[in-house]
């Protein structure tokens, strides 16, 4: 026996309800903070807070932009490990079409790897 599924607009009134109350009571607690909230504007109060040192010099000075090269390289290539990790733990499951497409995932992150070393990106000046 066949069970029917209906998509009725008056099925999706309590996730309605439930969004319109999320976003009612974002925005009151908000505006309430910002109307019984203390007016205290001091020097102290709107300066910067680096973790209790005094701040000394512009933040806005220029880093090489090496730093963040660096950065986004690790970043990428950090990620590659999380995909890797649900590989070996369903290594016996994917059997050999799964190890054929990890030898092509880590194929091409060779190739990228041996591109950024050609672009000499590593190394520094």
């Amino acid at each position: 026996m066949e069970t029917e599924v209906s998509n009725l607009p008056s099925d999706y009134l309590p996730i309605l309800i439930q969004f319109g109350v999320a976003v009612v009571f974002s925005v009151g607690v908000i505006l309430l903070t910002h109307v019984i909230g203390p007016k205290v504007r001091t020097d102290t109060k709107l300066g910067a807070f680096e973790s209790g040192v005094e701040v000394i010099g512009n933040a806005r000075q220029p880093f090489s932009i090496k730093y963040f090269i660096v950065a986004i390289l690790f970043v990428i290539f950090d990620i590659e490990v999380i995909f890797m990790y649900p590989w070996a733990v369903n290594f016996r499951e994917f059997g050999l079409s799964g190890l054929i497409e990890m030898f092509i995932f880590m194929g091409l992150l060779l190739l990228g790897f041996i591109y950024v070393i050609k672009k000499r990106v590593l190394e520094w000046d």
